[in-house]
């Protein structure tokens, strides 16, 4: 079979960029997090189920993001980032739910 897929460097290079080297707080967005930005923005313009559903999407790859971040970021400010989504995230669910 074949190598499989290959990402051409420019787009490699971008999808390593991290702000500072040394100690990264920004950087690009892994799968999760992009995936919960584009359910963010698709639950603005949808309205009903699929605005439900949108959002639903997003809430559960922001938890995967977070969950990855706090697990496994790259050091104490990315973790306690992570730690902090899923404090909001556990809030907001929280508040969502009937009383």
């Amino acid at each position: 079979m074949g190598e499989g897929f290959r990402v051409p460097a420019p787009v490699g290079r971008v999808m390593q960029w991290q702000w500072p080297r040394d100690f990264p707080i920004a950087q690009f967005p892994n799968a999760p997090l992009i995936v919960a930005l584009a359910a963010s923005a698709a639950a603005r313009v949808t309205h009903g189920s699929a605005h439900a559903a949108c959002r639903s999407v997003f809430y559960m790859a922001l938890t995967v993001w977070a969950y990855e971040e706090a697990r496994r970021g790259d050091n104490w400010f990315r973790r306690a980032l992570g730690g902090a989504a899923l404090l909001y995230l556990a809030s907001s669910i929280a508040g969502e739910l009937p009383a």
